[in-house]
């Protein structure tokens, strides 16, 4: 009987043990922590096992794990400022990454220059989606100031998608007014009285527009407006260009201060640089983000029709300029919607 009994505590003293080396070599495999913004999720979700496979097969089959965090682009860098310990942030504004250079030295001064393109893999632009036959007949930024349209755009306080809807309104309409900023001011007013609800984040003002049914047209990125063409099959929305858009070039950064305390470092760089090679490229298009290898546009230059484009740097005077002015406590953007 004892030895039957001591017969059985081998065998599960054995299981135990099996179960722990199992779970052992689990915890031993490497991972990565990237936190993005709100509508990159189904790009990610792609560009992580083509980059895993990608390491593997150089790394003695050592096997990544990359876990995803999204939200609104601000919101996101404020929690890997408060502690979120990602080894690379992939924000859609640059000064969502600046304020990890400014607050506790988690990202180098220099990221810019750590990879191509100043770090900035793809670009996108803002488009507009429309309830489909488009019934409001909206062509252009001065149909969203229309006392009949409703107006979906996630809070430029909290969401980069906002901030470039902002910012592209506003560089249209300093256009229109040959450079009077009053004037530009009254037309973003009058375009956000329109706004019925201001979501978090891209994703769910997309929500709102598609699945709540509020508004007319939802402007968002270009990736954004295609995904939801497929997913709905075209039946429902379709999009509408305008005559200018804003150009947003998505940057990416190692996060110095988390890398160096996991021993990360040449793996999140490799990870980011994965973004940046042919196999990230083709991704990245097929996601239908603009990528940057000229090759690779051009193969898939159907997807991305011709445009008249402004950037924040060669418009609005840089980044650091917008923030100050439109954006800060008490900014412009805070007096519009305030009064």
């Amino acid at each position: 009987m004892r030895s039957e009994l001591f017969s059985r505590a081998l065998v599960r003293f054995g299981l135990l043990l099996g179960t722990g080396l199992c779970f052992s070599v689990a915890q031993a495999d490497t991972t990565l922590l990237n936190v993005s913004y709100d509508v990159s999720r189904e790009l990610y979700k792609d560009i992580n096992p083509a980059f895993s496979a990608h390491w593997q097969a150089g790394h003695g089959g050592e096997k990544v794990t990359v876990n995803q965090s999204h939200g609104g682009s601000s919101k996101q860098a404020m929690s890997v400022a408060a502690g979120l310990e990602a080894d690379v942030v992939t924000m859609n504004q640059s000064p969502d990454i600046d304020i990890l250079v400014t607050q506790g030295g988690l990202v180098a001064a220099d990221w810019k220059k750590r990879f191509p393109h100043e770090a900035a893999p793809y670009t996108t632009l803002s488009v507009f989606l429309v309830r489909k036959g488009n019934p409001k007949g909206i062509r252009d930024w001065s149909d969203l100031t229309r006392p009949d349209i409703q107006v979906i755009v996630p809070n430029p306080k909290t969401s980069g998608n906002g901030r470039y809807t902002y910012l592209a309104a506003w560089g249209y309409a300093l256009e229109q007014a040959k450079g009077d900023e009053a004037k530009a001011k009254a037309f973003v007013k009058a375009l956000f009285r329109n706004v019925p609800v201001l979501d978090g984040g891209g994703r769910g003002a997309t929500t709102t527009f598609t699945q709540r049914d509020i508004g007319d047209v939802l402007v968002t990125f270009e990736n954004e407006a295609v995904l939801i063409g497929k997913e709905v099959g075209g039946a429902q929305f379709e999009v509408v260009y305008p005559s200018l858009s804003i150009e947003a070039a998505a940057p990416v950064a190692v996060v110095e201060r988390v890398v160096d305390k996991r021993g990360s470092r040449a793996l999140a760089t490799a990870y980011l640089n994965f973004l940046f090679s042919p196999a990230g490229q083709e991704i990245i298009a097929k996601h239908s983000f603009r990528p940057r290898d000229p090759a690779i546009l051009k193969k898939y230059a159907a997807r991305f029709p011709a445009l008249r484009v402004f950037t924040v740097e060669n418009r609005l005077g840089g980044w650091a300029k917008v923030q100050q002015t439109h954006f800060a406590d008490g900014g412009i953007y805070d007096q519009i919607v305030e009064q």
